[in-house]
């Protein structure tokens, strides 16, 4: 769909967009960033505001979005619209949605500042943002400490508005945790690199490592605030770049891939003593360290400070084109060979060992893989008509919806199924899907819709947890089903209820009324052959639920209890008959031999 008629579209409003097409943004996940991947107090900062199944945002309904992003170390999101406008939200500490302030915001928010540019690229570091428009400029907002902002000063420590990058014919831009590659269309200078250099992620063979104390070891590492291109592929155009926490991915036009920063270290320790040796005092420095992820996908414990070749993405299995890149907080992915298979290295979930080099991943073989990005501990695909998500979650970020969590193996969002998806996006406990609106009928509409209130969230999550729906299993269900179905055939009216009515349906003063106030028959029935409780009761026996104690005569012993009253008496012992004995004059009624006096029989 051409720029100009999306963007009208986009201004038509919703119902126009549904008749058009065009795409739509769903976001699972965390809706508290201020408090996502952070401990909280009380134990509930986890449960709150949780969307675990994709859901539309309102701001953006009706609006064509072609492009969304966040990054495996950020707290928020970034989205662009087919008209080029660009939307953020989320953690807004450091400034780094663009707004001129450090508020947050729940929902998808326009990037006024940014109004008047078409941007066509935009990438998410920890605190940071850039972005690239269609004529080649880069701005970036947020946090600068390390210089990763590419503004070529410190001065500021945070740039609450876009700031201009000092890169030229910038055709891409990714970030990192706190650093940022710029792809640019200069000869000579295809990829640059600012920010921070601690663990050689610029890629220019050095940590720039210093100490800033005389008397003491205090290491720091001297930032990069000008963007910088990378020596060992000035030769080679680079076209694809992706970035973890602290590790970069780059494929050049010839389909091999490159990958620098080798280690995410367990802890670096350094420290110093001062011995006596021949009565002289030495000075020793050690350096401590503990090496834990290979994501580099070259099968040996090195650093790579700079770009290295990788070598099994080669001849026949080069990237292509339209091949897919991904990096994680540690670990990377490919697809390669033409054949979109999936090659995936690093470390891939919380527990076992990592991959040393690049693995083909077999649960998707097969599968027409367009679009990846992975988060801190998770994945999501976009492939064929289907959204495909696994890993790790803590916030609903997988999208399986309230009865599943996380998954080892990659599984299939049943909810999205037959649903074309363009672009994803993952980040800290979040999700990000574009969805095609064509040829999926009412499927997108019938998506639940959040408005921004998450405590509003919190209260209906909680609501589900303590008063979830039962469960019945196959069998209860076909009992209430026979049970319902017997009930409706033997429901009657009004008029049946009412004629079947007894005197002695409403308390128990009417079960105890006797009638000898209406006329009788002489040989004690009412005319239909049935005893009159006045009969019955100088037998000495009960009528349905009563308590009365009989007359005081004889009883007959030809007699019999009516099965349902309490006053029948006990039967005696080895009769084997259910007749109760014969009740002499002035008892109960009850069984027992004194008048006025309940109780069951004694032995």
């Amino acid at each position: 769909m051409p720029a100009s008629a999306a963007a009208g579209v986009a201004a038509e409003g919703e119902e126009n967009a549904a008749e058009a097409g065009g795409r739509e943004l769903l976001y699972c996940g965390t809706t508290r960033f201020d408090i996502m991947g952070r401990k909280v107090k009380g134990g509930m900062g986890g449960s709150r505001g949780n969307l675990v199944s994709p859901t539309r945002l309102r701001p953006l309904m009706g609006v064509d979005i072609r492009f969304v992003a966040s990054g495996c170390a950020a707290c928020h999101c970034v989205a662009l619209g087919a008209d080029g406008r660009c939307f953020t939200w989320g953690r807004n500490e450091k400034g780094q949605l663009g707004h001129g302030d450090t508020l947050l915001r729940n929902l998808p928010t326009v990037v006024s500042e940014l109004s008047k540019y078409n941007i066509i690229s935009a990438s998410i570091g920890r605190n940071h943002t850039v972005v690239v428009t269609d004529d080649g400029k880069s701005f970036a907002f947020g946090d600068n400490k390390h210089g990763q902002l590419g503004t070529g000063s410190l001065r500021k420590g945070t740039e609450v508005s876009p700031a201009p990058c000092l890169v030229t014919e910038a055709t891409n831009a990714v970030c990192g945790a706190d650093f940022t590659v710029w792809l640019s269309s200069v000869e000579g200078s295809s990829i640059l690199t600012a920010g921070l250099p601690q663990y050689g992620q610029l890629g220019h063979g050095s940590d720039n490592e210093y100490n800033t104390k005389v008397s003491s070891v205090k290491l720091s590492y001297d930032p990069q605030p000008r963007p910088r291109a990378v020596a060992t592929l000035s030769g080679k155009t680079v076209v694809k770049v992706a970035c973890g926490t602290n590790h970069t991915v780059a494929v050049d036009s010839s389909g091999f891939v490159y990958t620098y920063m080798g280690f995410w270290w367990i802890w670096k320790v350094t420290y110093s003593f001062h011995a006596s040796h021949h009565n002289h005092d030495v000075s020793y420095i050690v350096h401590l360290s503990t090496f834990l992820i290979r994501r580099l996908g070259h099968n040996e414990q090195k650093d790579e400070w700079q770009p290295r070749l990788v070598q099994i993405f080669q001849k026949n299995n080069i990237l292509g084109p339209n091949d897919i890149i991904s990096a994680g907080s540690a670990s990377s992915a490919c697809t390669a060979g033409g054949r979109g298979q999936l090659y995936m290295w690093g470390k891939l979930k919380n527990s076992g060992d990592e991959w040393m080099y690049p693995k083909p991943v077999t649960d998707l073989s097969g599968w027409n893989i367009r679009c990846m990005a992975s988060g801190s501990m998770h994945h999501t695909v976009g492939a064929d008509d289907s959204c495909i998500s696994w890993g790790h979650s803590e916030y609903g970020e997988l999208g399986y919806g309230p009865t599943q969590k996380s998954s080892v193996n990659p599984k299939k969002v049943d909810i999205l199924e037959g649903m074309h998806v363009t672009s994803v996006g993952c980040g800290v406990g979040m999700s990000l899907i574009v969805v095609d609106r064509a040829n999926v009928g009412n499927k997108i509409d019938q998506l639940d819709t959040f408005d921004g209130d998450s405590d509003a969230l919190f209260q209906e999550n909680m609501k589900s947890l303590y008063f979830p729906p039962r469960c019945y299993s196959k069998e209860e269900q076909d009992t209430n089903k026979s049970q319902q179905h017997a009930r409706h055939e033997t429901a009657e009216t009004p008029e049946q209820a009412a004629k079947k009515a007894t005197p002695t349906a409403n308390s128990r003063s009417n079960k105890r009324k006797t009638t000898v106030d209406q006329p009788k028959p002489e040989d004690g029935t009412d005319g239909s052959g049935e005893e009159t409780k006045e009969v019955q009761r100088s037998h000495g026996t009960s009528t349905r639920r009563g308590r009365g104690r009989g007359a005081k005569t004889a009883a007959t012993p030809e007699a019999k209890p009516s099965g349902r009253g309490r006053g029948r008496g006990r039967p005696k012992k080895g009769t084997g008959s259910p007749d109760p004995a014969p009740l002499e004059a002035g008892s109960s009624g009850r069984g027992g031999k004194k008048s006025g006096k309940r109780g069951r029989p004694r032995k």
